[in-house]
């Protein structure tokens, strides 16, 4: 599985709060990825101009990688204590980083926000 798979679970988690429509295919995406079964703990930290935006920690692998996926973007963009929740406006400009918490220690997996600055 690609790290674009993961990152875009990520960013159509958010875009699924944004829009108020569920998009995101749980049973297709398991069965063409089982590995999104396996309990991992993640973290989903947002970015916009180089500057943190929001962020969601698991602290444990407690929920299958896809639930956790969802729950810690969501978090990240609404819920962070330290950041009003992301509009639209700044999702667009925001990149994402996956962090998965792996038993070969900690992988990294960023994009590229959709709207570039400038």
């Amino acid at each position: 599985m690609s790290q674009s798979v993961l990152l875009s679970i990520a960013r159509r988690s958010i875009e699924e709060v944004l829009q108020a429509e569920n998009t995101i295919e749980h049973a297709q995406l398991l069965a063409e990825y089982p590995v999104l079964g396996e309990k991992m703990a993640t973290q989903v930290n947002l970015y916009m101009g180089g500057e943190l935006r929001g962020s969601a920690r698991s602290d444990t692998p407690s929920r299958p990688l896809l639930d956790d996926i969802i729950r810690n973007a969501k978090i990240a963009a609404f819920q962070d204590e330290n950041f009003p929740p992301l509009v639209t406006s700044e999702y667009l400009r925001t990149s994402v980083e996956l962090i998965l918490f792996s038993t070969d220690g900690p992988l990294r997996h960023r994009d590229t926000p959709i709207l570039q600055e400038g």
